[in-house]
């Protein structure tokens, strides 16, 4: 994974469980970054089979 990227990762609200990873490249906009997290969360919820609203994202900071 590149560096620049951001690395985010999706949970399921209901159990606390990761149900998703993904990286976006830092080089787009906060706008941008926000409606691809929301078609990946869209995405993420169809195929699991869950309720949108109950998926989340946080991005993952380095440690």
């Amino acid at each position: 994974m590149n560096t620049a990227d951001k690395h985010y990762k999706f949970i399921n609200s209901k159990t606390g469980y990761v149900i998703y990873y993904t990286s976006l490249s830092a080089s787009h906009t906060p706008e941008e970054l926000k409606a691809e997290l929301d078609k990946i969360k869209c995405q993420v919820a169809i195929k699991n089979g869950i309720y949108q609203g109950t998926v989340y994202w946080e991005e993952l900071k380095e440690y």
